[in-house]
């Protein structure tokens, strides 16, 4: 096993901060070309940014959820891509320690391994001596095009007829890339489309989903671990909201920079930062970029508490922890906005930041698992004595 030097959490988020010029540097070219640069993952993985949440004896810090958002933060404020898509590298990886102790030494054999995933079982699984074929397509899967494995969902059918969910480890090498990322945000995360045609998948690389979603772990190293003890849908939201601080304090940044060369066009302002609309602007934007940023490390500091208490969760707990990611994202959003708004018809240009931080959060809020509406909903649901109405809790 390799051994490393375990770093504080001011140690990691200050790594993390520093890769920010960097990532500033290639945000361009990342979405221009629909994938992260190899600069970026080379830097990422000598931060230590890919060992987060990987388990002590393989070499990774086993990181709790605050370190995790707090480094979000600092990669998202440098480009919303990349703070994208290494959280959602965190929530796959995670999935990997639930997984045999055999399994997991097969993927943590290799140094900074990054694991791609979705929860939507697109695929069937045909069970097959010692193991199952897996035949489907996958969309949305981020960071696959820098992934060595996929968490892929897929279908079984029981002898009764009834259809199981389940979860299958591939390699990368096994499935096939369709370019198909094409979009108005997060080009950067090149969230493609992958192919299996009659995969072979070992049965210890194969896990019913319901054991995902009721905590019921094939690890028995991993068993007094605490960041194994928080439900999926928690690990979910939490490892995600960091990222969504960091974009819109991105935009915060940007704007502040071009203030000072800004006029106000039409208008007698010669200096943007005279006018009284803009002081309106900057504090509406400032208190709602604060209110996110709440909400992103009370969950995270929540479910760190529930991960050390190793205490059961309760059905409103976990409506909490789905109401958190939705707050975050609708006042990061509304803080974005107000910020674009604000950037005048120079901003609209291909080169200024800020334009990209407006696509990629509007973007990211377009996702299913971080739509504020939706969010809402589920927790109104739950609050008011109903089931949730979703899998994914």
């Amino acid at each position: 096993m390799t051994t490393i030097q375990r770093l504080s959490h001011a140690e990691i988020v200050e790594r993390a901060a520093g890769l920010v010029p960097l990532l500033r540097k290639h945000a361009g070219w990342a979405d221009e070309n629909r994938r992260l640069h190899d600069e970026v993952i080379e830097a990422l993985a000598d931060a230590g940014v890919f060992r987060l949440r990987v388990p002590a004896r393989y070499g990774g810090f086993e990181a709790g959820t605050r370190t995790a958002v707090d480094v979000a933060v600092e990669l998202g404020r440098g480009d919303g891509a990349v703070g994208w898509t290494t959280s959602v590298w965190q929530i796959p990886g995670w999935m990997v320690g639930l997984f045999p102790d055999e399994v997991q030494d097969e993927v943590y054999a290799t140094p900074d391994v990054r694991v791609c995933g979705t929860l939507s079982p697109s695929a069937m699984a045909t069970p097959r001596p010692g193991g199952y074929t897996l035949t489907g397509r996958w969309g949305f899967m981020s960071g696959a095009l820098h992934s060595h494995w996929q968490v892929a969902i897929a279908l079984v059918e029981r002898p009764g007829g009834e259809m199981e969910p389940v979860l299958a480890l591939v390699p990368m090498a096994d499935l096939e890339i369709v370019d198909d990322w094409h979009t108005t945000g997060l080009r950067g995360s090149g969230s493609v489309t992958t192919v299996a045609e009659d995969v072979f998948v070992p049965e210890a690389r194969v896990l019913p989903m319901m054991a995902l979603m009721t905590q019921q772990s094939a690890s028995v190293r991993n068993a007094d671990v605490a960041m194994y003890k928080v439900p999926v849908a928690a690990v979910a939201s939490a490892c995600s909201v960091g990222n969504v601080v960091g974009m819109a304090r991105g935009a915060w940044d940007c704007f502040f920079e071009r203030l000072p060369d800004r006029k106000i066009t039409y208008t007698g302002y010669a200096s943007q930062r005279e006018a009284a609309i803009t002081h309106l602007q900057v504090a509406e934007a400032r208190v709602t970029i604060d209110e996110a940023e709440f909400h992103a490390r009370r969950i995270a500091d929540f479910v760190d508490a529930k991960a050390a208490e190793a205490a059961p969760w309760t059905d409103r707990e976990r409506a909490e922890a789905r109401l958190a990611m939705g707050a975050t994202c609708k006042r990061a959003l509304e803080a974005v906005d107000v910020l674009y708004g604000a950037s005048g018809g120079s901003s609209i240009f291909a080169d200024v930041a800020i334009q990209r931080s407006w696509r990629d959060l509007h973007a990211l809020t377009q996702h299913a698992l971080n739509t504020p509406h939706i969010l809402y909903e589920i927790y109104g649901r739950v609050e008011c004595g109903l089931e949730p109405n979703t899998q994914f809790f």
